[in-house]
């Protein structure tokens, strides 16, 4: 006997594809970033002549960062400005989640070098070369690489994530329609 799928089945099928799409247009965002960033810290060391080539991390850590993003924005995590002009959630967001980024870093190397024995100190990553300076420069770069994306977000969340899909990707989707009322 063949089993109909329920009104239920059917809406955890369409919310499991919708945050597989979130999920994967994250990870190829993240992937983006830090393969640029991976590709920068080459260049640089190689004029020193030092080999350095971690591009696989750069897919993990998008892999990791965008689950972490997701589960924040599940929690609500730096909602404060929702209804402000957008520029205040998106250039907050931006920061908060830089912030948060550099903190989950830190955690999953502490985590990892205690699962290897070693202790916190010896397991805190030299974030930036271990400097503050350097550390401060990390925090930017990845504020500044959020700015646009969370500028999406929050652009698709005012006028609808499938209308900005629309007016990105598909010809002649720009309408002068006017948006629908949010009440």
């Amino acid at each position: 006997m063949i089993e109909q799928a329920t009104p239920a089945h059917h809406d955890l099928i369409g919310w499991a594809k919708q945050e597989t799409k979130r999920l994967l247009v994250i990870v190829l965002y993240l992937w983006v970033i830090f393969g640029l960033y991976v590709l920068s810290e080459t260049i640089v060391l190689s004029k020193e002549h030092i080999n350095f080539a971690s591009h696989g991390f750069a897919l993990i850590n998008a892999l990791v960062l965008a689950k972490v993003l997701l589960v924040a924005e599940d929690l609500n995590f730096a909602d404060g400005f929702r209804n402000k002009p957008l520029i205040y959630p998106i250039l907050y967001k931006a920061f908060a989640f830089a912030i948060l980024f550099v903190a989950a870093h830190i955690a999953e190397s502490e985590l990892l070098g205690l699962w290897h024995g070693k202790g916190a100190l010896a397991s805190f990553p030299p974030i930036g070369g271990g400097t503050v300076k350097g550390f401060v420069c990390v925090v930017a770069l990845m504020f500044v690489a959020l700015v646009p994306f969370f500028a999406f977000r929050e652009i698709g969340r005012v006028i609808g994530e499938d209308r900005l899909w629309d007016m990105l990707f598909k010809r002649g989707a720009i309408s002068f329609a006017p948006l629908p009322v949010e009440g």
